[in-house]
């Protein structure tokens, strides 16, 4: 098995001599995606010979010609494998990403095929939902789409309702995912605690009452006033921080689409200090993974 020559950074020259062409990006590609061992996608073989297009492996066996870009999410790429690379290095280095007409802009291409694009890379920016938080979280809801006259309490009327959990630790904050929810009930929180919070984990929400059938389940459950927001400093200024991007960036996203950009955001966050590898981490999610098809 070969050394992978893996990139690491967020410089932009330094990537741009990295990937100068589509050849340096197929040659990238397939490194990583079979870096372990090659396995035939029709029969299974593990013995293979040079392709005919550049990088593609093919089976000793059933002469299966296989591309590094088929079944991944740069599969049936609409534009050069080069520009895809650039979009994912934007959207996953600089710490606001890119809104589709940035992209659209930047590199000519037409803003409907850079959100089709993007949508792939927000899917691939998922949380893995393998590392749960285990010490203390703060737990709150809040909504996309500014207060809705007339409407009080957690009647969400037309807007778009998210729960999101951030990790306390010494000194800061750590880790934070966010969902969307249907209504602020128990069943709608219960999922999202099983997926990111781990059951010995030291929870503190507000007093709102559907938090309590969790607490069967959650024994570390506390529940303390609000004060105005005054309790939760951190997750306010992290509710903020999210809300602000999704103006200032994006304007407006749907809410079949508003996860996606959840997932984008958190995916940056939660990886602000390890920024080394941010973009190898994307490319291997986006080859490992299929896309939903649009």
């Amino acid at each position: 098995m070969n050394q992978r020559n893996q990139f690491l950074g967020v410089n932009s020259i330094k990537f741009h001599k990295a990937f100068s062409t589509d050849e340096d990006c197929y040659r990238y590609l397939s490194e990583l995606k079979w870096d372990k061992e090659y396995q035939c996608k029709k029969c299974g073989h593990t013995k293979f010979y040079k392709g005919v297009r550049p990088f593609s492996r093919r089976c000793m066996k059933c002469k299966y010609d296989e591309s590094p870009t088929a079944g991944t999410m740069f599969d049936k790429c609409k534009f050069p494998l080069l520009l895809a690379f650039h979009i994912a290095f934007k959207i996953s280095t600089k710490k606001k990403g890119m809104s589709t007409l940035e992209l659209s802009q930047e590199f000519e291409l037409r803003q409907k095929t850079c959100w089709e694009f993007k949508w792939k890379i927000q899917q691939a920016m998922a949380s893995s939902k393998l590392h749960p938080i285990s010490g203390i979280v703060h737990i709150d809801e809040f909504y996309i789409g500014g207060e809705e006259e007339g409407k009080q309490g957690r009647s969400k009327g037309d807007k778009k309702l998210v729960i999101v959990a951030l990790e306390i630790v010494p000194g800061g904050v750590g880790r934070a995912y966010a969902q969307c929810i249907d209504n602020a009930s128990a069943n709608s929180f219960k999922p999202f605690f099983e997926t990111y919070i781990g059951k010995e984990a030291t929870i503190i929400t507000d007093e709102w009452r559907g938090y309590i059938p969790l607490k069967k389940d959650y024994p570390n459950l506390q529940q303390i006033k609000s004060e105005n927001g005054k309790s939760f400093q951190d997750i306010h200024i992290h509710i903020m921080n999210l809300k602000g991007w999704l103006r200032g960036i994006h304007h407006h996203c749907s809410k079949e689409r508003l996860q996606g950009y959840l997932d984008e955001y958190h995916f940056r966050y939660n990886r602000r200090s390890n920024m080394e590898t941010i973009f190898d981490l994307l490319i291997r999610k986006m080859v490992l993974k299929e896309p939903i098809r649009l």
